[in-house]
């Protein structure tokens, strides 16, 4: 056996079925072994390996036991002469395998070696070449250094941004999404080390093979695709802490006890810099346009009350007058909030929603105050038609200035071009009006440049940038059964001057994966229900929801409580769900792990104990959940409310 590839997986099923599709055609010209692990995956990842791959090596762990043991699992078993470990959300090129293997075979002194990366748009990924993270190395890193300059000798070591990404180099660190590493190598360095349950792993046995008198290569003669933190979530700051600290374990292992100490010294500090910074940025960037609009609103109050007092000839009392400006502002803000107004993308209509709303509630309190602290409605007139000029003004603004996500110019509609065959096309074509995605044009491109003209496709994938251009599109889909992914590479990396998505179109699949973002799961068009109480709409309703009952609940429990037993067992949590640290209705943090749902407050009403307590079989209570999840109303959460507080049985 010439090639042993493995694969960890962990809840990724649609990467890792394209990624499978392409190892496969990259293994036709040379004898290959593939292994899937999968680490407890509750997402079908399993069947579906199964179904579609029954030819592969699956071993299913009933438990998550980290990317190291269970890459060893498969090392154990595995009779290639060669050894890549590759990342589910991967594609490799199908001239990969014979590349890198062939090259391997010349240059014996090749302990591992590792390829040209490029994310889901096409760009270089600099993690393709990596130093050793020495203590001064890292402090670089962590302090900005190598950002600000990459491609210094001194302080770019991290990434080794001063060796040219399209030359063969002797490097010290290989990435842990593409490792490919000799048998005889392993052998005698020994497998990865089970200390790290994940990150940085690659790191320790890297350089365990340097150590072990070998080289590591960096090879950017063929390319692969990683998506790049589809399973990690590389944005998160529980992502910071993990890798950090798999950086003072390796530091504690491979430097000297004093060397280790200051390495964990400025690790620690870089962590806690970082989270604070981090959670620092997310408050600003979410406050900055709130903040904006109610310092507008509040000064156009005051020039508004100004006015009218000096046509009336008289004044209201400033204790009057500064206390209702800073309510009617903020009544604006929040009315703005909850209506959708700082949404992104930007929707006027929903700006015009907020302050029409927040005008209402402004009237209505009016309504129920006494005369001696009652404004003028004129005054609130006026300052409402002024928060509705004063909202859109500032959007128009943000839209001249080209801030991301106030376009006002943007529609909603896609304009897609799909490459493939006319069988293929047809495929996605009915796939994307079966999920109801808007789309303005979907232009057909014929994938092979050499054929001839047919009337069915608007041109040829070398025409793919006038076409573009032509019809404006923002977004191109590859059918991989009909392009190699060789051929869809060098088409992102042609097109990086365009502002395009792309996304890539498996044979046979229910999925269209595409992703652009360290931070997020990326864009994923899909036939199967994906979780909407995540959504920005379903969170405000949701606190909204929290926010009135837990009033009416305070309001009422003197009388409710004398005969409700429920609302007196909840009572003492209707503060905490009423100022935001609990919400009325959701599931454990047990069930949202066991089938991956997107992480809620506490609850006050557990759905799980709830359909528990009805004697339903488990299998059924995670359907019920998962339903919950993926097509959450707040009625459901009145509905559950009402059940849990007047005795109805009903189910989820």
């Amino acid at each position: 056996m010439k090639l042993s590839v493995i694969i960890v997986n962990y809840n990724v099923k649609y990467f890792l079925e394209q990624c499978l599709i392409s190892v496969l055609q990259a293994s036709k010209d040379i004898e290959t072994e593939i292994f899937v692990v999968d680490n407890n995956s509750v997402d079908g990842s399993v069947e579906m390996v199964k179904e579609r791959f029954p030819e592969i090596k699956l071993i299913a762990n009933k438990d998550n036991v980290g990317f190291s043991k269970a890459n060893n699992q498969a090392i154990r078993e595995s009779k290639g002469e060669y050894v890549l470990l590759l990342n589910p959300d991967t594609l490799v090129e199908e001239d990969t395998f014979t590349k890198t293997v062939q090259f391997m075979d010349e240059h014996p002194d090749a302990g591992g070696l590792g390829v040209k990366m490029v994310d889901g748009k096409g760009l270089f990924l600099p993690e393709s070449k990596r130093g050793l993270p020495t203590p001064q190395v890292a402090f670089y890193k962590m302090f900005g250094l190598s950002s600000l300059f990459p491609k210094s000798k001194k302080f770019g070591r991290y990434h080794l941004g001063f060796l040219d990404k399209d030359e063969i180099h002797k490097i010290d660190v290989l990435a842990g999404a593409f490792m490919l590493m000799r048998r005889k190598t392993l052998d005698e360095v020994g497998l990865l080390d089970e200390t790290f349950f994940m990150y940085g792993e690659d790191i320790d046995l890297s350089w365990r093979i340097k150590l072990g008198g070998y080289e590591n290569y960096y090879y950017p003669k063929t390319r692969i695709i990683h998506y790049k933190g589809e399973s990690t979530k590389k944005g998160s700051l529980n992502y910071v802490f993990v890798f950090y600290k798999a950086m003072i374990i390796f530091a504690k292992k491979h430097f000297s006890s004093s060397l280790a100490g200051v390495y964990s010294f400025f690790i620690n500090i870089a962590i806690y810099l970082r989270a604070a910074l981090s959670l620092l940025r997310r408050f600003l960037t979410s406050i900055t346009v709130p903040f904006i609009d109610g310092i507008l609103i509040f000064l156009s109050l005051h020039i508004i009350t100004q006015f009218y007092e000096d046509i009336k000839g008289f004044q209201y009392p400033d204790d009057l007058v500064l206390p209702t400006t800073i309510a009617f502002s903020i009544i604006m803000m929040v009315s703005n909030y909850f209506s959708g107004g700082y949404d992104k993308p930007v929707k006027l209509k929903n700006n015009a929603k907020g302050v029409a709303t927040g005008a209402i509630i402004v009237l209505i309190a009016y309504s129920l105050l006494g005369e001696s602290y009652r404004f003028s409605r004129a005054i609130i007139l006026m300052g409402g038609l002024a928060s509705l000029g004063i909202v859109l003004l500032v959007r128009s603004l943000y839209h001249l200035l080209q801030i991301p996500g106030y376009s006002l110019s943007q529609t909603t509609a896609k304009r897609i071009a799909v490459v493939g065959k006319p069988d293929e096309i047809e495929r996605v074509t009915k796939m994307l009006h079966n999920i109801n995605l808007n789309t303005a044009v979907i232009a057909e491109i014929n994938p092979n440049s050499q054929s001839e003209p047919n009337d069915h496709f608007v041109g040829k994938l070398h025409q793919l940038p006038e076409i573009i251009e032509g019809f404006k599109l923002n977004e191109v889909i590859f059918c991989s059964r009909d392009i190699e992914p060789e051929a869809i590479i060098n088409q992102m990396s042609r097109l990086s001057s365009y502002d395009l998505e792309y996304k890539i179109a498996p044979p046979e699949s229910v999925f269209i994966i595409g992703s652009n973002s360290v931070n997020s799961t990326g864009e994923l068009y899909s036939l199967v229900d994906l979780n909407s109480i995540d959504s920005p709409s379903s969170k405000r309703n949701k606190r909204l929801l929290d926010i009135l009952i837990s009033l009416i609940a305070v309001v009422l429990s003197p009388v409710l409580a004398i005969f409700n037993k429920p609302l007196r067992r909840v009572f003492p949590q209707l503060f905490s769900v009423l100022f935001g640290s609990k919400t009325f209705v959701g599931y454990s943090n047990t069930i949202r792990q066991k089938i991956i749902l997107p992480k809620i407050k506490t609850p006050v009403i557990y759905l799980d104990n709830q359909i528990n307590n009805q004697n339903i079989i488990l299998s059924y209570t995670d359907k019920a959940i998962l339903n919950y999840s993926n097509n959450y109303h707040w009625q459901k959460d009145l509905r559950i409310i009402w059940n849990f507080l007047f005795g109805s049985k009903k189910s989820v």
